[in-house]
Parts: structure tokens; C-alpha cells; sequence
């Protein structure tokens, strides 16, 4: 890709709308050193030296799609708690509608709480309830897909099992996004495999995918033939394998061979959010107007940046023409626009 292929394709981004459909998570951290053992427990101790809070889940996501300079919309729940409200304000303060957003006074918001010392993740701490969303909150949340999917131009589905995405749900939302023709995507819960057919692309890890088809992933052949199984079982247009250190694989349907894209990331400091990055920057790219090929490249790129950051974290056009060029970034990098506000 050229660099002015790129900056072209950056300020179609910065035009472009996506709705994220998914799971909302309160990613919160407690930063601190360890300079002993507990007596209580073969345990750390661990100072506390500060905390910090992010969005997370399907809200990373957004916040992708942000940074990267484009519209987000997001459509998840949240409980009655501290945790929506912090949520919703990381949100607002980062350009991303809140509105969207429905409180269901019968679960708290998901929240992990990461401890970490001396830059070591020492324990992980989930709050959450996983049952499925119904009744009132889900036709809530229909309606609001049904306001918010005619005016985009892509669709994003974060499914991370946490009860939103199920088949009352995705069922219509998908059939919503095919009718007004526009590119969705899904980063897929390997159990709800089936929920996805017919979508645009699935962004699987290796272990999802080799979930998802049956059967163990272990060199080039057995990921060929696990990538087989999927297309032919949910009829994506790509598929589009995340592979840690080996890159990803790009596997269209009725091509023979594989797009195979090596990692870029120079450091690896905490692949927490990587996953997301992807999805995100893969659907913006492909909704602005990007090959297919094109769209992987750059979120392959794009998750090199956030790989070396701590915590979950995002790329912005800066950085993605950095890592993709090893210069600073052309004045021509455009701005992030307005939020998007139907």
C-alpha cells in the first residue's frame, strides 16, 4: 500500500459511521509495586499507587473506531451502578454518544479489575452476570438498531458471552444490515458459532477458530482446513484469522489461497484489547472503502501500535501511518471529525 493509498483511505475513515452492537465492559485498573509476600497467604502485596478506568468489551471497540479518527455509535447495557455511570462518562469524554446505551435495573455492569505491579498483571478480578438480555430491554435495543443501521456504513457485533448477543438479537440486526447493504462484522464467541451466518467477515483468533470448527489448529494445513469448515458452514464473504506473533490469514470464500500477513509489532507489552483494534480497524477500513486486503494490512498495523502500549489501548492515524511507513506521520493525516449524533 502507498502512502498516499493510505492517507486517501484515512480521510474517508474520519467520514465514516459504525455502529458497535455488543457487550460493554469496565476495564479498571489498580497500578502499584510489590515489595513482599503476605504472612496471611503465599500472596503479594501489592501498594497501591494509583487506579485508572477504561471502556472495554464492545466500548473499546468504539473507542477504536474514535481513535482512529471515525463515527461510533453504541448500542450495549449497562447496570444501575457506579460502573454504567464511570462507563458512560469514559464514553462521552472520548466523542462517543452515551445515549444509545440502556440500563437494565436487573444486572450490573460488567466490570475487570486488573491489579498490576511493577507492569505484571498479579490477579484479575470479574464482576458480571451472563444470563440473556429479554422482554422490554430487548426490543429497547432493536429499536435502537433499527434507528441507528440505516445511516451507517458498517455494523460491528462484539459478542464477548456476556448475554447480549444472542439469536433474538443478532438475527434482525443482521438481516437489517444485509437490507441496507452494509458491511458487518462479528469477533465471535466460539459457543455461538452458529449465530453468525451470512455476516461480512469473522475476525477469530486461532484458538476460536479452531474452536469453532471442530478440531485443533496447529500449522498452515490444519488452519486452511479449520477455515474451510467455517466458510462453508457460515457463508462469510472473509474470514480473517488472527494468528498472535505469526500475523493473521486472510481466507476468502471460493479462494484457494490465503492473504497471509506477518505481524508488524516491534514490542509486545500487553495484548489486552488487541482483538478489538482489529475488528475495529478492519470494519472502518472496508466500510471507507478498502479492498479486503487492504482493510487486514492496516489492522494488522493498527493492532502492532496497541500491542506495545500498556492496558487496553488505541491507534490513531498518526501512529498507523508511523508503524506502516517508519516516519512521522504527513501533516495530510486528517483531524478526527465531529461525533456522530443522528
Amino acid at each position: 500500500m502507498t502512502r498516499s493509498r493510505l492517507n486517501d483511505l484515512l480521510k474517508r475513515m474520519a467520514k465514516t459511521r459504525v455502529v458497535i452492537i455488543g457487550d460493554l465492559i469496565l476495564d479498571e485498573f489498580i497500578w502499584g509495586s510489590v515489595e513482599r509476600i503476605s504472612p496471611e497467604a503465599p500472596v503479594p502485596v501489592v501498594w497501591v499507587e494509583r487506579e485508572s478506568a477504561m471502556p472495554g468489551g464492545a466500548a473499546n471497540v468504539a473507542c477504536s473506531v474514535r481513535g482512529l479518527g471515525g463515527q461510533a455509535a453504541l448500542l450495549g447495557v449497562v447496570g444501575p451502578d457506579w460502573g454504567g455511570k464511570r462507563l458512560k462518562q469514559e464514553l462521552e469524554g472520548r466523542g462517543i454518544p452515551a445515549k444509545w446505551i440502556i440500563t437494565d435495573p436487573r444486572r450490573p455492569t460488567t466490570r475487570k479489575t486488573r491489579v498490576i505491579a511493577h507492569h505484571q498483571q498479579v490477579v484479575r478480578i470479574d464482576r458480571e452476570r451472563t444470563d440473556r438480555i429479554s422482554g422490554s430491554i430487548l426490543q429497547d435495543f432493536l429499536k435502537g438498531a433499527a434507528e441507528l443501521i440505516p445511516q451507517a456504513d458498517g455494523v460491528i457485533v462484539e459478542d464477548y458471552g456476556k448475554g447480549l448477543v444472542h439469536p433474538e438479537l443478532l438475527k434482525p440486526v443482521v438481516a437489517l444490515a444485509k437490507r441496507h447493504k452494509k458491511v458487518i462484522t462479528v469477533d465471535p464467541k466460539e459457543e455461538h458459532i452458529s449465530y453468525y451466518r451470512g455476516v461480512t467477515a469473522l475476525t477469530p483468533n486461532k484458538k476460536e477458530a479452531g474452536l469453532a470448527a471442530g478440531m485443533a489448529i496447529t500449522d498452515d494445513k490444519s488452519l486452511r482446513r479449520a477455515a474451510a469448515k467455517i466458510i462453508s458452514r457460515l457463508k462469510p464473504e472473509v474470514l480473517l484469522v488472527t494468528l498472535g506473533e505469526e500475523g493473521m490469514a486472510l481466507f476468502t470464500r471460493g479462494g484457494k489461497n490465503p492473504l497471509r500477513i506477518p505481524t508488524v509489532a516491534r514490542e509486545v507489552f500487553d495484548v489486552s484489547g488487541a482483538g478489538d483494534t482489529v475488528i475495529a480497524t478492519f470494519t472502518l477500513a472496508r466500510a471507507a472503502g478498502a479492498s479486503f486486503p487492504e482493510a487486514a494490512v492496516i489492522a494488522n498495523a493498527a493492532a502492532g501500535v496497541v500491542v506495545a502500549k500498556i492496558g487496553v489501548a488505541t491507534c490513531s492515524p498518526e501512529e498507523l501511518y508511523r508503524q506502516m511507513f517508519e516516519r512521522p506521520a504527513a501533516r495530510r493525516v486528517p483531524r478526527r471529525t465531529a461525533s456522530w449524533t443522528p
